[in-house]
């Protein structure tokens, strides 16, 4: 089974941003293939209000003074060690036994007996660190 990476540079930026500044409403660009850096976030549109029709209102010049590139950095650092650090539970909820193999096994011993291996086996295969 691939295991898709669900933590891409977008994710780990839009949660930085938050992390550090929770309710930061923005928006920006990010052309595909293009890394997440001090150049995207200078460009970032900052949203400061709404129009009387109902608009965003926007700056690229960065009203949040605790907000920057090199806090918003550390912190997409931090996330991605923090990510990089449950890999191993990532892969052993990919080969656990699913839930009809639990429920089933709640009324058969044999079938209990099967899970257990096969759990034991994943966690063998996947310690923690």
């Amino acid at each position: 089974m691939t295991v898709v990476n669900d933590f891409d540079e977008s994710v780990k930026f839009r949660k930085a941003l938050n992390n550090l500044k929770a309710g930061v409403q923005y928006v920006y660009q990010r052309d595909k293939g293009v890394s997440v850096n001090e150049e995207l976030f200078n460009k970032v549109k900052w949203i400061t209000g709404e129009t009387e029709d109902g608009h965003a209102i926007t700056t690229i010049d960065n009203p949040h003074s605790e907000l920057t590139w090199t806090l918003v950095k550390a912190e997409m650092d931090r996330l991605q060690t923090e990510y990089d650090a449950k890999d191993y539970a990532r892969k052993r909820k990919a080969e656990y036994p699913r839930i009809q193999e639990l429920i089933v096994a709640l009324y058969d011993s044999e079938d209990k007996t099967a899970v257990d291996e096969k759990r034991a086996a994943v966690k063998l295969k996947y310690p923690k660190p």
